[in-house]
C-alpha cells in the first residue's frame, strides 16, 4: 500500500470514529472515552503553503484539541461541543489533504517512492502501537 492510500485509509477510520463519537449522548461516558482514545492513536510555493497548513492543523489537533478533550468529563455537554469542533477541524483537514495535497504528491513523487514511504509509515505505525502497549 502506498503512502497516500495508507493516509486515506487512516482518514476513513478517523471519519467513522468521529461519526460514532459525535452521535453519542452525555450518558455514553465509557463509549466516549474509548472512542476518543482510538482517535488519539485513528514542490512549489503553493504546495509548501498547503504542507505547512496541514502540519499546523495536525499540531492544533494533537497538542490542543485532543489534550483538552482528554481532560473534559465525557458525560458533559462541554465534551459534546468540543467533539463537534474537533470533528469539523478534522473533516476540513481530511478534505484538503485528499483533494489538494495528495494529487500534488502523486505528481511530484513516483509510484515507487510512494510505496517506499507507505512501507516506512506502516513500520512506524507498528512500532508506535507496540510502544503504546508496553507503556
Amino acid at each position: 500500500m502506498n503512502a497516500i492510500e495508507l493516509l486515506i485509509q487512516d482518514h476513513q477510520l478517523v471519519k467513522k470514529l468521529l461519526e460514532e463519537l459525535s452521535s453519542t449522548t452525555e450518558r455514553a461516558v465509557k463509549k466516549r472515552a474509548e472512542l476518543l482514545a482510538r482517535i488519539k492513536q485513528a514542490g512549489g510555493k503553493e504546495e509548501a503553503k498547503m504542507y505547512y497548513e496541514a502540519k499546523e492543523e495536525h499540531r492544533t489537533v494533537d497538542s490542543l484539541v485532543i489534550p483538552d478533550l482528554l481532560h473534559t468529563e465525557t458525560g458533559t455537554v462541554e465534551f459534546a461541543g468540543r467533539v463537534k469542533v474537533m470533528k469539523e477541524l478534522l473533516e476540513h483537514h481530511i478534505e484538503e489533504e485528499e483533494s489538494e495535497l495528495f494529487p500534488t504528491a502523486r505528481k511530484l513523487l513516483g509510484k515507487q517512492e510512494l510505496e517506499e514511504m507507505g512501507r516506512a509509515m506502516e513500520a512506524q505505525k507498528k512500532l508506535l502501537k507496540e510502544e503504546q502497549r508496553a507503556a
